[in-house]
């Protein structure tokens, strides 16, 4: 079974069909830049080209960088602020010509995704996937069961939203040594930690291809930390998966 998925991100759309028994992509991903700004009528501009660079008129799983209720956005840190209050779910199908679409929350689509096929596979207790990238995003599991919208890139920290002190944008910014940011990163885990006592963090984003650049640099973190066996993929994953209602 086949599904296609999109992944709305704050740098990048990007998208392809899914083999929903494998949990892998199909094709090589086609992504374009998010334009900025990132209003919703030139995003969802960028993911009707997404879509139809595979000539793909079936139904379409789309994430979001945001808390997601019935398919329509309620917060947007990383995007233009006219998203808040947008229907997505009618938005994208409109312009793909009335295709049915689901929308999820960018990282929960992630996790979800790895979850059922990749690090978070058998595991029953409290996980927590992390998605390291623009800003940072968060999906939460216990007993494999999701608890959606946790939205925990947006913690204080030091007095700032750990985001902008600890994604990986941050550390592309400041011009982070892998060493300074891991310790950023150190913080933010034993912030979340403290709260939340999870037997597992998966980390995923872009940044989770270079995961033997930093974390091993992590310490006194008493979760098991892996990076995210699909990587970047997963949200893309995910995405197809709500689409085919598994998620």
């Amino acid at each position: 079974m086949q599904i296609f998925g999109v992944d709305i991100g704050g740098s990048g759309i990007k998208g392809a069909p899914v083999d929903l028994d494998r949990g892998d992509l199909t094709q090589e991903r086609h992504k374009v830049l998010t334009p900025h700004p990132a209003t919703p009528d030139a995003v969802v501009e960028g993911v009707r080209e997404v879509v139809e660079h595979f000539g793909w008129t079936g139904p379409v799983g789309a994430t979001f960088p945001g808390v997601i209720t019935d398919g329509t956005a309620r917060t947007a840190a990383n995007v233009d602020k006219s998203w808040i209050g947008t229907d997505i779910r009618k938005l994208v199908s409109d312009r793909l010509g009335g295709v049915p679409v689901t929308v999820l929350n960018d990282a929960d689509a992630a996790g979800v995704a790895e979850m059922h096929f990749g690090a978070g596979q058998g595991r029953t207790g409290t996980v927590l996937m992390l998605t390291l990238g623009t800003g940072i995003g968060s999906a939460l599991f216990t007993g494999g069961r999701l608890v959606p919208n946790t939205e925990l890139g947006h913690l204080e920290l030091h007095g700032h939203d750990a985001e902008k002190k600890a994604s990986s944008k941050a550390r592309e910014d400041e011009d982070l040594s892998w060493e300074h940011w891991a310790r950023r990163v150190q913080k933010y885990l034993a912030h979340v930690e403290m709260l939340f006592s999870p037997e597992l963090f998966i980390i995923g984003g872009g940044v989770s291809r270079k995961a033997h650049k930093f974390l091993p640099l992590i310490e006194g973190i008493e979760a098991e930390i892996v990076p995210a066996q699909l990587q970047n993929n997963a949200g893309i994953v995910g995405a197809a998966m709500g689409a085919a209602g598994e998620a």
